[in-house]
């Protein structure tokens, strides 16, 4: 089978066609590397063997996304990633977050629409959910989706409306994948998170800071009501997420379901400091970091129920936190040593 894949260069995207292709899919990526670098896909190639058929082109260039399909006539089912995803730019820049994560999206289902291409994998997230109470812990798919702390949040929850409606009315069938924290790289190294200027997750701003790209990590706030006063998160291997995208693929290809939902996560929260002191464990490395104050838009805590996607999809993050911090030390090293920005 053939699959689409739009953002395929990115952080997300480009383990997740490391596994498509490992699990025998044909990939065809479309990619503006605005939060990429060609360089991606050559390091795909050196991993799996396979050269990725790739279109250079945006999700909101009608022109671009009708090469594509033209193009490659045999695309089965499409994997949009393609999106804008910092909270704090999307507070700045809503209409630019509007326009590419929702206009593109809408673009893209047209096009699909078009070339009688109904299966699409929709990469959602989280911040759905909005703060949660701590009884409701571990958050299912059931919870309420409730009014976005960012434009990045909304167009994620727009976006789930919009592809539902879609599947009403058009006959779409719609896999929603609800990412926690995202972490980790490649076993090899040659792929990883890839920042472009300072970093707005924590991992890489701890890597960054272990390597002394960054004079310090600040920590915002140390006074929540957790087990150590900072936020919880539910923080998972960027491979296990990959690989959930593949299961959600051979799910469409066998459920009558027109729209789903899926929380992809451990399913167990991890503090912020706590992430500290596990990368310091494991790589040796003691990092300067100070005590700020609270960021806002940060929730307290919120973590998985993963049950679901366990039981439906087949699927259960494998990793450990420890691999996770061990493989993006790996990555960050890899690219203070590698031509990989030139």
């Amino acid at each position: 089978m053939k699959v689409l894949v739009t953002g395929g260069a990115g952080f997300i995207g480009s383990h997740t066609v490391v596994d498509l292709q490992t699990s025998g899919y044909e990939v065809v990526v479309l990619d503006n590397f605005v939060n990429s670098n060609r360089q991606v896909l050559n390091n795909i190639e050196k991993i799996t063997g396979k050269r990725v058929d790739f279109v250079e082109g945006d999700v909101r260039n009608k022109t671009d996304l009708d090469t594509v399909f033209k193009r490659y006539p045999g695309i089965e089912a499409v994997i949009h990633f393609a999106a804008y995803k910092a909270v704090g730019e999307s507070v700045q820049s809503p209409l630019a977050y509007y326009e590419n994560n929702i206009a593109g999206t809408v673009y893209l289902l047209q096009a699909m629409k078009a070339a009688s291409l109904k299966k699409i994998v929709f990469s959602s997230s989280c911040t759905v959910y909005g703060e949660v109470d701590a009884t409701l812990l571990p958050i299912t798919e059931n919870a309420p989706v409730v009014k976005a702390n960012s434009p990045y949040g909304n167009t994620k929850k727009i976006g789930e409306e919009l592809l539902l409606d879609a599947s009403k009315a058009e006959g779409f069938n719609v896999v929603s994948l609800r990412y926690f924290n995202p972490i980790g790289a490649h076993d090899t190294a040659l792929i990883g998170e890839l920042p472009l200027g300072i970093p707005n997750n924590l991992v890489p701003f701890i890597t960054q800071t272990a390597i002394g790209k960054r004079k310090e990590l600040t920590v915002f706030g140390n006074d929540y009501p957790t087990r150590d006063g900072s936020c919880i998160r539910d923080y998972i291997h960027v491979m296990d997420l990959a690989n959930a995208h593949v299961k959600a693929i051979d799910y469409l290809h066998t459920s009558n379901e027109n729209f789903s939902v899926f929380n992809i996560g451990t399913g167990q929260g991890n503090t912020v400091l706590e992430v500290v002191t596990a990368f310091e464990n494991v790589t040796g490395t003691i990092l300067n970091y100070k005590i700020g104050p609270r960021r806002a838009g940060d929730v307290v805590q919120i973590y998985a129920s993963c049950q679901k996607a366990e039981q439906e999809l087949g699927w259960k993050a494998e990793r450990t936190l420890e691999n996770a911090l061990e493989t993006a030390w790996k990555w960050e090293q890899y690219l203070a040593t590698s031509p990989f920005m030139d």
